[in-house]
């Protein structure tokens, strides 16, 4: 009785594997606790401010853009729903997440929330963009830790890289071709951490010299 593949040999290219591999290590850190902040009305919620989502799309994937699929009124809520499209770094092609966000809309105060004769005059002005940037939260979440993935889940399942780790002499000769291949410095940089952990700084460095000579 033959024995089951391993996911290296199920992978028909190991070179984009260990590419992918890299880029869901950076997308699943922990963020810095100083980044994570208790939510102004949602009881025991944490979140990371919509800023710092904004960057961080900009630095890891430099090219992303907001697609609004549709907004609607959800009971006493302006409803959206967002497609998030993004550059991956890995393979040059666009990628989405989707991700939806909902704002109640403020009323005159003692009104209900169903009175839609009391609602405020620019309540609908300030919940849609602000059901917006919920939405694009909720889809950028998905791309893992590192944007709030697991910020309010009770258990959670830590990440381990699959075609990194589990083979270091060929993660530190695949490393070394990713430095050398590296197109621009923003390319390289993404390699930065990998490069002191396998030992190859001095590969790092000789690269990045290239582009600033």
């Amino acid at each position: 009785m033959s024995s089951l593949p391993t996911l290296q040999e199920l992978n028909v290219s190991p070179e984009k594997a260990f590419k992918n591999d890299q880029l869901n290590t950076l997308l699943n850190q922990k963020p810095p606790q100083s980044w994570i902040k208790d939510h102004p009305f949602a009881k025991n919620v944490k979140y990371i401010s919509i800023e710092r989502i904004e960057l961080l799309l900009t630095k890891i994937f430099q090219q992303w853009k907001l697609e609004v699929l549709n907004y609607s009124q959800l009971f006493n809520s302006v409803a959206v729903h967002v497609r998030l499209h993004y550059l991956n770094p890995t393979d040059g092609n666009w990628y989405f997440q989707d991700g939806l966000g909902a704002v109640g809309i403020q009323t005159d105060a003692g009104k209900a929330a169903s009175d839609l004769t009391a609602i405020k005059q620019d309540a609908v002005m300030k919940a849609l963009p602000a059901a917006e940037s919920y939405a694009l939260k909720d889809a950028a979440e998905k791309l893992g830790e590192l944007f709030g993935k697991n910020l309010n889940r009770k258990e959670t399942a830590p990440f381990q890289a699959t075609f990194t780790d589990s083979q270091p002499d060929k993660a530190k000769e695949r490393m070394k071709i990713l430095i050398s291949e590296s197109k621009s410095v923003q390319e390289l940089n993404n390699y930065s951490n990998d490069a002191v952990r396998l030992g190859l700084l001095k590969d790092f460095e000789n690269k990045l010299n290239t582009f600033t000579k």
